[in-house]
């Protein structure tokens, strides 16, 4: 249980369509998670599981704009996942919350609903910083969130790949300058990948790739012109806007 009320604030998401109680400290849904929501693709029915849901931003916000999915979120800290039921319940979502560990056999999965081929669309955003040059922070909870190990990026992959139904979409973000990483992982069992840049100023190297990918897709990659979500004065652009307030999806959760 989280015992002192103070440690927790309630953030508006999506323009306010979306409350969420999260806490003060450690790690704190921002951009990313409304980005990897807006890009991810999904129809009413759908079974979605959303890796490393944390206080469940990513999918919350993916549920508010596309209602009727079936929703689960899939979270190691025990304190993260309450708040995500929590989250859930406030905004009157339904969800189911799942405390598991995404590097655990296909058989705890299973134990918990989510065998082999069970997923339409998996969605996540796995700790991506480098530990090489990331100092990572002495918040045990927020070190697991942020900094990843070689074997991050492949086993979370290996996971999704593991409960998608074939031709079933794998949507993540990554930090830029690991897309090499992203390509390795997705090389065993995935195809038909998508890429979308995202730069933080004109003018600079992108900082994140969004990246759509299908199970037994056999398309072309394709990269995308890239997202820019600040203009040369450093003000958040009208189409970032529109994307972080609920009023616009990314290229990649299209046809």
């Amino acid at each position: 249980m989280i015992d002192v009320v103070t440690d927790l604030t309630q953030d508006a998401f999506l323009g306010g369509q979306l409350l969420l109680t999260q806490k003060r400290s450690g790690h704190r849904a921002g951009h990313d998670a409304i980005l990897l929501a807006a890009a991810t693709e999904a129809s009413k029915g759908d079974r979605v599981v959303d890796l490393g849901a944390g206080i469940g931003a990513a999918g919350l916000a993916l549920a508010r704009r596309v209602a009727g999915i079936d929703l689960c979120l899939v979270e190691i800290d025990p304190e993260l996942a309450e708040l995500a039921r929590a989250n859930a319940a406030t905004n009157a979502i339904a969800t189911d919350v799942i405390v598991l560990d995404i590097t655990d056999d296909a058989q705890a999965f299973a134990a918990h609903g989510l065998g082999p081929d069970s997923a339409d669309c998996v969605m996540m955003n796995p700790p991506f910083n480098d530990p090489a040059r990331h100092r990572g922070s002495p918040d045990q909870a927020r070190h697991t969130a942020h900094v990843a190990t070689e074997e991050t990026l492949h086993a979370w992959v290996h996971a999704a790949r593991r409960i998608l139904r074939s031709n079933g979409v794998l949507t993540l973000i990554w930090r830029a300058d690991g897309m090499a990483e992203v390509l390795a992982a997705l090389s065993r069992g995935f195809g038909s990948v998508s890429i979308l840049p995202v730069h933080g100023e004109a003018g600079r190297p992108a900082i994140r790739v969004l990246v759509r990918a299908v199970k037994g897709g056999r398309a072309p990659m394709r990269l995308l012109p890239g997202l820019m979500l600040n203009d040369e004065s450093r003000v958040p652009k009208k189409e970032v806007r529109n994307i972080l307030e609920g009023r616009a999806v990314l290229p990649l959760a299209g046809p």
